[in-house]
């Protein structure tokens, strides 16, 4: 199983604790090396969880315009954008058996990528737009599409894999949120012909195509 970039430390961690700790049990008395067998069975599945919840599986992708993120559709909003214009956001909920790694959902070229710090809100609910969040703004065939990565209340850190100025394709991995999370991606409506997804439909980031190009 291939972790994704960025969270090798997190799997290690609890994986060298519990060893630790199995060793630790031969040295000591039957009090305490009860006490070290259940630590290492925590942290073994604590090792577990992180080893599933980091995965990075291959994709095959997808026709159109893809899915950033795995998850849960769970906002469809016509909005004007400072960045984008007249746009769709499509807003997708990562639950925490998600895979976290996002992928582009066109060919394009960076613009720009801001990092901003801040709440650490349930993602799900709206008032998360003042979490930590990851703004990428990207030139394509379409116009201007952004995306917008958002942490958790749980989630501290986000990993992008991207700069400004990397020229990607569709598909090509783009940055994890380290636990549950939401990304929310904006298309411009010129540039697209109609949206294949809906509210609370269940997606996969590179296949699963969210919205025809117009053209």
């Amino acid at each position: 199983m291939r972790i994704a970039k960025g969270t090798l430390s997190w799997v290690l961690a609890p994986l060298v604790l519990c060893v630790f700790f199995v060793i630790l049990s031969f040295f000591f008395g039957d009090s305490l090396k009860g006490v070290f067998w259940f630590l290492s069975f925590i942290l073994f599945v604590m090792f577990l969880v992180f080893l599933i919840f980091f995965r990075d599986p291959d994709r095959t992708i997808g026709d159109g315009i893809v899915c950033v993120a795995d998850g849960k559709i769970r906002e469809i909003t016509k909005i004007k954008d400072d960045d984008v214009g007249n746009c769709t956001k499509v807003s997708t909920f990562m639950n925490i058996y998600n895979v976290h790694v996002n992928r582009m959902p066109l060919d394009g070229i960076v613009k720009d990528v801001v990092h901003i710090s801040g709440a650490h809100i349930p993602a799900f609910r709206k008032d998360s737009v003042k979490n930590e969040r990851l703004i990428m703004t990207i030139d394509t065939s379409i116009g201007v599409v952004k995306i917008v990565q958002i942490a958790g209340a749980v989630a501290r850190r986000i990993v992008p894999y991207v700069k400004k100025g990397d020229k990607l394709k569709k598909g090509d991995k783009i940055g994890i949120i380290r636990f549950g999370s939401r990304v929310d991606l904006f298309l411009p409506d010129e540039g697209i012909k109609v949206l294949k997804v809906g509210l609370d439909n269940r997606v996969l980031a590179g296949v699963d195509t969210v919205a025809e190009i117009n053209g």
